[in-house]
């Protein structure tokens, strides 16, 4: 009996098969809209920066613009050769190799974090806006925006999770297969109903880790965030930097949690193991093996709490001189 899904044979990574289009580009666009939809939504409520639309569209921009050019050299600083292009810069936003198109073939998370922030500083300084509540505006566009990336991360069938023998677990066409010489494999095999002979090379199921992110750093956080915004609000607390401060945390600590199906870099590995037979990627075996992903993550939520802490110590004392002012 067989344990696992197929990879629906009806998805395309390309939009119209033949044109080098691809869902993922697609995606793109909708999580910038969908981002720009939200963030524009909001600052039409907000009653000093309704009359300041144009200037919060530029912050808007430079902030994506940021992103874009940060998670690139984030991707080749954090996940590629780093020393190759420290010295050869200009192929960070080359999209040629060899003669052919290959657009930008990486893009870092937490590099486009940084980028959006230096961008986003640099633009308040210069235009005299505040930064917090600005990208408290951001930080409420992005989950469902994030959403979108996700979804195009799994109909380019990429980016999927570890090897698993739960039922829910898929077969993508084109992840990497394994060799049955490995004792590992032919356990799972087994587990999961697969016919092969030893020597063949089999492709094992995984978690669809695309489709968590999606839900529970897109969906769930953004639910998250608007229940918090709902409630400071009701008690006419909510300061600046809050939500920007609630993101970082909840997305670092969910995606912490979901690089436990998530598989880390083949050649990166863990930066940190605990845990036994560390060696191998490709299954969980103990929480104590670390990615480096879930060590940016940590970072996440060690700078997260300090804003938070920061913003909310700076809005009392604020309330502190309002009040001995008045007396």
């Amino acid at each position: 009996m067989v344990m696992f899904v197929n990879y629906p044979t009806w998805i395309s990574p390309y939009v119209i098969n033949g044109l080098p289009i691809r869902w993922y580009a697609v995606m793109y666009i909708f999580a910038f809209a969908t981002a720009y939809l939200i963030y524009s939504r909001n600052i039409r409520k907000d009653v000093i920066l309704k009359d300041k639309k144009e200037l919060c569209d530029d912050f808007f921009l430079t902030v994506v613009i940021s992103l874009l050019i940060g998670a690139r050299i984030g991707s080749c600083l954090f996940y590629d050769d780093a020393a190759y292009y420290l010295t050869h810069p200009y192929l960070i936003f080359w999209p040629f190799r060899s003669g052919k198109f290959v657009g930008l073939p990486g893009m870092s998370y937490h590099g486009g974090v940084i980028g959006s922030v230096i961008g986003g500083l640099i633009f308040s300084k210069v235009k005299k806006l505040g930064f917090f509540k600005m990208a408290d505006y951001i930080a409420l566009s992005v989950p469902l925006a994030y959403t979108w990336g996700r979804l195009g991360n799994f109909f380019n069938g990429e980016l999927y999770g570890r090897v698993s023998t739960f039922s829910i677990a898929m077969v993508f066409p084109d992840a990497e297969r394994f060799s049955t010489i490995h004792q590992w494999v032919r356990d799972v095999a087994d587990k999961v109903g697969l016919e092969y002979k030893v020597g063949d090379y089999v492709n094992l199921p995984r978690w669809p880790s695309q489709l968590f992110e999606a839900f529970f750093e897109g969906i769930v956080l953004a639910l998250i965030l608007i229940f918090i915004v709902k409630k400071l609000k009701d008690k006419k607390n909510l300061c600046d930097g809050t939500i920007l401060s609630s993101y970082l945390i909840g997305y670092g600590l969910i995606r912490f949690f979901i690089e436990y199906f998530r598989q880390p870099d083949s050649d990166i590995g863990y930066v940190l193991s605990f845990g036994k037979n560390s060696s191998n990627i490709y299954l969980f075996e103990s929480f104590g093996n670390i990615s480096k992903g879930q060590v940016f993550c940590f970072i996440m939520v060690v700078v997260g709490i300090v804003l938070l802490v920061g913003c909310n110590y700076y809005q009392r004392r604020m309330k502190e001189n309002d009040t001995r002012k008045s007396k």
